[in-house]
């Protein structure tokens, strides 16, 4: 990482989703503060579109950026588990299991998760512990 890039590991999120806006409450809650977040739609996404072009400019998938990696889908969240306190965690493991089998449910779950989890035209307050952590 260069001076004045985004620190990580970073996880990209769709900004606007219901079912993003939980997950990323529920990994703030138990990551002990190692991890960064960012909505896809803001200015930290699109510089590390710039430095990583194999990041989608669609909002279909979850990023998770760690030492200079691009992890997309079911793996973002493999990989990133690693970051949280156990027993979550331990969905690490699962980490060698093929992304085209995880990514069925992953893709089922991103069709239709404005339906069921809705669409946010706003986010929620961040607490002070939390600003630090959230990037634009």
């Amino acid at each position: 990482m260069t001076r004045g890039d985004p620190p990580e590991p970073l996880v990209l999120y769709d900004g606007v989703c219901g079912l993003c806006h939980r997950t990323v409450r529920f990994m703030l809650a138990r990551d002990g503060g190692r991890l960064f977040y960012a909505p896809l739609q803001g200015e930290t996404a699109a510089r590390m579109r710039t430095l990583h072009p194999e990041i989608p400019a669609t909002l279909e998938s979850v990023v998770l950026i760690d030492d200079g990696r691009v992890h997309l889908r079911s793996k973002a969240f493999l990989y990133g588990a690693r970051y949280l306190d156990p027993p979550w965690r331990w969905a690490y493991a699962l980490r060698w299991l093929p992304a085209a089998a995880l990514d069925v449910v992953y893709n089922a779950v991103a069709r239709v998760r404005y339906r069921v989890w809705g669409r946010l035209d706003r986010c929620r307050t961040p607490s002070t512990e939390e600003r630090a952590k959230l990037l634009p």
